[in-house]
Parts: structure tokens; sequence; C-alpha cells
């Protein structure tokens, strides 16, 4: 019988469709089955009520259609989601207010003699009251959701994982699931890509350069510009901010017990998290509403990036 080493790496199956709804008869799921049915009793009513003024080859020519529209909306699929569930969406955005913002009320239309950009002839479209599920932001940082109960955001930081040995990545993996099989409430984990602007950067190590102790060192923070610059001409830099959303109902003493526990769990994966204040839950909150934004990612001071003299400089050069 083989014995797994502690270097052989973890594996496990995981399903492709572990979200995919039980099946109950025939393959088909409940809202299928649901859908056919009621089309079945559409269609057999309609017939009832037509057989005798209806010729039955009519019917039959009128109602495969029927019928098979029906069954494409039952069983087809666009993007990942059921047919039905992407028209209903479709018909709530069509019907829902496309201009949204922040207001307490109601907004009301304005006077007749107020002019619009609406023509004559066109619907004049109101902006909605922008209507989100935080009710507001303690100055613990936590987000209060109603009768839903309050939320506390964790920022955690990302690790090399494919850079580590096959029994370091067996240990992340069981400090990760140790965690995830403690959780005992919501708890949503969110991966956002950032483009990283270097420009402000390389414009603080050039303005910085002409002040430096040696000109080796001037030349090489020059030389570390011309690389900035080339490399974010050449590619789009972006990096990763990883959130850990919590959640508890049971007040918000126990949520942020929960989000240091969380703090606490992920310090074994070699996570480094901090529990985010109120300052930070409301910036993470408007850079979730506003992703197009471009975030400058964290850079070192040019006085630590020329902390260090070059290797082919002797110390007798820097006095």
């Amino acid at each position: 019988m083989s014995r797994r080493t502690p270097d052989e790496p973890m594996r496990a199956r995981v399903p492709a469709d572990v979200e995919r709804a039980d099946r109950i008869v025939f393959g088909l799921t409940l809202r299928q089955v649901v859908i056919l049915a009621v089309t079945a009793l559409i269609l057999y009513a309609v017939w009832t009520a037509l057989a005798t003024v209806v010729n039955p080859l009519y019917f039959i020519a009128g109602s495969i259609p029927v019928g098979g529209a029906a069954f494409f909306l039952a069983v087809g699929r666009r993007d990942g989601v059921s047919l039905d569930g992407w028209l209903l969406a479709a018909i709530r955005h069509r019907r829902a207010p496309h201009r949204l913002v922040p207001a307490d009320e109601r907004i009301r239309a304005a006077p007749p003699w107020v002019a619009t950009t609406a023509g004559p002839g066109d619907k004049l479209q109101l902006p909605a009251p922008l209507r989100l599920p935080a009710k507001g932001i303690t100055t613990e940082g936590l987000i209060d959701l109603g009768p839903d109960g309050t939320t506390a955001l964790v920022a955690a930081s990302t690790v090399a994982f494919g850079l580590r040995s096959p029994g370091e990545q067996n240990g992340l993996v069981a400090g990760f699931a140790r965690w995830l099989n403690s959780l005992a409430g919501p708890t949503q984990i969110l991966v956002r890509a950032q483009r990283v602007d270097l420009t402000h950067v390389a414009d603080r190590i050039e303005h910085r350069a002409p002040g430096l102790p040696h000109p080796a060192l001037e030349d090489a923070a020059r030389s570390h510009v011309a690389f900035l610059d080339d490399l974010a001409s050449q590619r789009e830099l972006l990096r990763r901010e990883v959130t850990v959303a919590v959640r508890g109902r049971r007040g918000p003493a126990h949520t942020a017990h929960q989000a240091r526990e969380a703090v606490r769990a992920l310090a074994g994966c070699e996570v480094a998290a901090t529990v985010l204040d109120g300052y930070d839950t409301q910036a993470a909150l408007a850079a979730c509403l506003d992703p197009a934004a471009a975030s400058p990612g964290p850079a070192a001071e040019p006085s630590e990036l020329a902390a260090e003299p070059p290797a082919d400089l002797e110390d007798g050069d820097l006095a």
C-alpha cells in the first residue's frame, strides 16, 4: 500500500457542476419541469376550448412552435445563465431606471416650465434614488446592512504559491482549509485587479536623483526611471487586491470578533491581513463602485530604492 509523503502535492477533485441544480425527473430540474408543465397545461386548455372548431392537424402545427419555444426556454442557456433567468433579468433591467443618484427621498418631476433635454414625443426619464444595501459605516469599519446584520472588511495580501515547495504548498492549503471549515457565517472573498500607474514613482525618483550622495547612485536612479518608463509603455501593469467580507447577524461585537478570527486564521497561511477601519472601508466601497479608476500601486520611496550602493562600488568610493 502506497503511503503519502509530506512533499507530495495535495490533490482534490472539485466537481465542475458544484452549483448545478438538482435533477428531479428525466434529467430536468424543478424549474424546467414547471416551465414545460405550465406550457403543456396551457396547450391542453386551448385544445379543450377549440377542439370542436379547429382541425387537430392545424392545432398540432400551431402548437409545435409554442412547445419548441418553451423547451428552448427551459433547457437553453446564455452566458452560463438559464435562458428564462436571463430573460427575466433583461426585463427587469429594461424596466428599471438607468440613472441612479444618491438621494434620501423620491425625486420629484420638474415643473412644466423648466426646459428638459427630452424632445417632443420623448418620454422624460427622471433619475431614481440609488438604494444600496449598506445603511452606513461605523467608526470601527463595520458596514450596517440593516436587518441583514453587519459586515466587516479584511484586506488580505497574496501568496506566491507557485514558488513554494510541495510541502510548503500543502501547509498553505491545509491552513486555508482550516479557515474555510471554521466559518460559521456568510463570507465573501473579492479579488480585484487594478491598473498600476508608475508615472508618479518615476517622477519622484527623477526629482530626487540629483540629491543622492554619489554620482553612481544618481546614474542608477536615472536608469531605474528609464526602466519604469519602458515597463509602463510596453506592458499593462496590474495589481491584485484581495478583500474578505465577513458578515454577522449577532451584533457588531460578534462581527468584529469574526473579522479578527479571520485575520488570525489567515496568518497561518502566511497571508498578511488587516481589519479595515471606517475610512479604509469607505475607500474600499468607493473603489468597488468605480472599478475603472486607476489606482497607483504601493511603491518604495526613492531614498529606499537607493539605500544600498551598487555592488561594483568600493567602500572608499562613497566617502
